[in-house]
């Protein structure tokens, strides 16, 4: 606003001098002082226009007392935004919204909300042989300010957790390399004492393959791309 109001002062002080402290004939002097006219007259319908429309369009984080505020300000464009979506994937499979869904958009916006106040970057590890499938899941992630890296196999992921710590390692359950070649990287990460949390992205969510997982050293197993988000937020943040 200050910006607008300093760029006016200037238009006119310079539109007058030019006016009326040069000698110019009426065909030239007409249109400037239809300029200092109408000028003004557009800018406030503009503004009006904004601030009646859309009034949020006028802050910026500073203008906010602390992060806090700003949070809590965007917090509901943010489940907004959720909600459409989820309801959207479930139009997609002719299927209605119910309850459950209202209560995992809540989660992960908090979530998204929890992890910014809190700052800072986390590294994800994802392996998969076929990456194409989760990118959006891979988006999720990094929007709530995680820096992702991919791997294709087993050995690509123990080459990368060899050169570089992560807070967490994402990864599929079967590859070209045998229907378990997740166990696999998992037992392989565990002999050499890597803690890093594990959880797989894959195709089933049944309990006896959640156990199975914590019994091979694992935090988790789902196929369930909100049950994922959630989960590896907790486990980066260590909630």
């Amino acid at each position: 606003m200050g910006i607008v109001a300093l760029a006016l002062v200037l238009v006119y002080a310079l539109a007058s001098v030019v006016t009326f402290g040069t000698a110019l004939d009426t065909q030239l002097r007409a249109p400037l002082v239809w300029f200092l006219v109408v000028y003004p007259v557009l800018v406030l319908g503009v503004f009006a226009w904004l601030i009646a429309k859309h009034p949020n369009r006028l802050y910026a984080p500073t203008d906010f007392r602390n992060d806090d505020a700003f949070l809590a300000a965007t917090q509901g464009q943010l489940k907004s935004v959720a909600f459409l979506s989820a309801a959207q994937a479930r139009r997609d499979r002719l299927d209605a919204v119910g309850p459950e869904d209202e209560q995992q958009v809540s989660k992960v916006v908090e979530t998204v909300v929890r992890r910014v106040r809190e700052g800072g970057e986390s590294q994800i590890l994802w392996v998969d042989d076929r990456p194409e499938n989760n990118v959006w899941e891979r988006q999720a992630f990094m929007a709530a300010g995680a820096e992702i890296k991919l791997a294709l196999n087993t050995t690509q992921a123990l080459e990368l957790l060899g050169q570089q710590d992560f807070d967490l390692v994402i990864s599929d359950m079967g590859r070209v390399e045998g229907d378990r070649e997740g166990y696999v990287l998992l037992d392989a990460m565990r002999q050499r004492r890597d803690k890093t949390p594990l959880v797989f992205y894959a195709t089933s969510n049944s309990p006896a393959h959640k156990k199975e997982t914590r019994e091979h050293g694992g935090q988790g197993c789902t196929n369930s791309p909100t049950e994922l988000f959630d989960l590896g937020m907790a486990l980066i943040t260590r909630l």
